[in-house]
């Protein structure tokens, strides 16, 4: 039997929003050939297999692809391994190795921009715009439409659009949150979708460090 924690990640402070993430700590027990479409049928923006939880050792799955890298994974990973014992401080994607904590109430990563898949980055007049949003245009297959809230605060209201992984909205990004970071050099703090909060500071050494709530939504068994 596998078993499946099911999580919400970024979750916004009055409980709202939150990425849902799929997380198998015995990912040992699913194989290669097997990933992908357990993936496909979860139907979450990612769910993560993790080969060796002392190592840190994991594999990330969009419905339609795997990903070298991705931010809410690595965030909710993280926070869970802890909970359960296993002390993790680095978790190792394929892109290379991830810095993991908790602290202030929140589970942290700190990666690098450049492990990020292409985004395109639109910044619109005001956060009414990127709120009145139905979707992404035709030609955007991965879309980060942004506005400040409060530019002096570093407020930013953003959503995100990518076709191209199976996603028609995904609720909070972390890996887009490591490259706006990097691509503004200032700490923000994202509001996105229907209520998550992102916390980011760029590390001055071409890392991003990337802050949210954490909370597990079930338990399941899998066949």
């Amino acid at each position: 039997m596998t078993r499946l924690h099911v999580l919400k990640v970024f979750v916004g402070p009055d409980g709202r929003g939150g990425n849902p993430l799929g997380v198998v700590v015995d990912g040992r027990s699913v194989p290669d050939a097997g990933r992908q479409r357990l993936a496909a049928s979860l139907g979450f923006s990612e769910t993560v297999f993790v080969d060796d939880p002392e190592t840190g050792a994991i594999r990330i799955f969009t419905p339609a692809r795997e990903l070298r890298f991705a931010g809410h994974p690595t965030v909710g990973t993280g926070w869970l391994l802890r909970k359960l014992g296993h002390g993790t401080s680095m978790l190792r994607p394929p892109a290379g190795d991830v810095a993991t904590w908790d602290g202030g109430g929140l589970a942290h990563i700190r990666a690098r921009a450049s492990w990020v898949h292409a985004i395109d980055f639109q910044q619109l007049p005001t956060a009414a715009e990127v709120d009145a949003l139905t979707g992404a245009l035709p030609d955007h297959e991965s879309w980060y439409p942004w506005a400040w809230i409060d530019e002096a605060a570093g407020t930013v209201r953003a959503r995100y659009f990518v076709r191209e992984f199976g996603i028609d909205e995904d609720e909070a990004t972390g890996a887009a949150a490591v490259a706006i970071g990097d691509l503004l050099g200032r700490p923000l703090e994202i509001h996105q979708g229907v209520g998550s909060e992102l916390y980011v500071r760029p590390g001055g050494d071409g890392t991003v460090e990337v802050a949210g709530r954490v909370e597990t939504v079930e338990i399941r068994e899998l066949v």
